[in-house]
């Protein structure tokens, strides 16, 4: 039992060593790129998205309240993929997933509209993503 239990935290920690390497690996980054609905070309350009004490933030968002978000990043190879969560009073949540490798990072956003009267449950809308390092 105990030779069992010795072999299983080494697995879990050979496991959990790409993940707890790659935290807070992108604190300090800051990129500029673009957002555009999916399929379209981008709505918004010049937005600024800054990783910054485990926090991720888009400039764009903020203008609309959405607060800085904690974020998790996992190391695949030679990228770094990372899942953000924003909330904002009075717009919703926003829900990012990218991946960075090298200068560059891009991905997804699902915004996910606050609930209203005229629209109890909101459908998603999916952005795309796609900035350079600073």
């Amino acid at each position: 039992m105990k030779n069992w239990s010795s072999t299983f935290v080494a697995l879990a920690l050979m496991l959990a060593a790409p993940i707890a390497a790659a935290q807070g690996a992108l604190d300090g980054k800051k990129y500029v790129g673009d957002i555009g609905d999916k399929g379209k070309a981008a709505e918004e350009t010049s937005v600024v998205f800054t990783f910054a004490d485990g926090k991720f933030q888009s400039s764009v968002c903020e203008k609309y309240g959405f607060e800085k978000g904690a974020y998790t990043t996992t190391k695949e190879g030679d990228a770094v993929r990372f899942d953000a969560t924003a909330l904002s009073p009075e717009y919703g949540r926003n829900q990012w997933r990218g991946t960075v490798k090298g200068n560059e990072v891009e991905g997804v956003l699902m915004w996910q509209r606050k609930p209203s009267f005229f629209r109890p449950n909101p459908e998603p809308v999916e952005r795309w993503f796609k900035a350079k390092l600073m």
